[in-house]
């Protein structure tokens, strides 16, 4: 791939991984769809890994699909953008980079969830966005063999 294409796409995204960030604060933190509009009177925490998840699964039929599947699978397909785009958009493309910052930006939306009383702070939240940040990691190293082998096909074709 040539120099200046490689900047373009460094720089979309850059521009995708900024636009990403802003949707995920506004959704996290600010979302009317998931009762963000008020502040609530005590803190709400769960420090039990697999409670939470437990709890929807066992009672999946009671709180229905929507409810089951926005906790279980929308906190790991929330963060997949991000595993994605932040090596896309930088230089620093390991794994355990990608799942330390996965996992340090789930830590700072729950902790400001739990400060501001806007949410819950859940530790299986913690664990299902890095997992998502890291699939999203896994779907970058994909994409990214893919490109460098049609890149080397058309190469070798001139």
């Amino acid at each position: 791939m040539k120099g200046k294409h490689r900047k373009r796409l460094r720089f979309l995204g850059k521009v995708l991984f900024i636009c990403y960030i802003g949707f995920l604060i506004y959704f996290l933190i600010f979302s009317d769809w998931y009762g963000r509009t008020g502040e609530a009177q005590i803190y709400r925490y769960n420090l039990i890994l697999f409670q939470e998840i437990k709890r929807f699964w066992l009672y999946r039929n009671q709180v229905g699909f929507f409810a089951m599947f926005t906790n279980l699978f929308g906190n790991v397909l929330i963060f997949v953008p991000f595993g994605f785009f932040l090596p896309m958009a930088s230089r620093y493309r390991s794994f355990f980079g990608t799942m330390f910052y996965s996992f340090g930006l789930s830590l700072c939306v729950e902790v400001f969830q739990l400060v501001t009383k806007v949410g819950s702070f859940d530790v299986d939240d913690l664990l299902l966005n890095t997992i998502g940040g890291v699939l999203g990691y896994i779907s970058f190293v994909i994409c990214n063999a893919i490109r460098r082998r049609y890149d080397a096909d058309r190469k070798r074709q001139k």
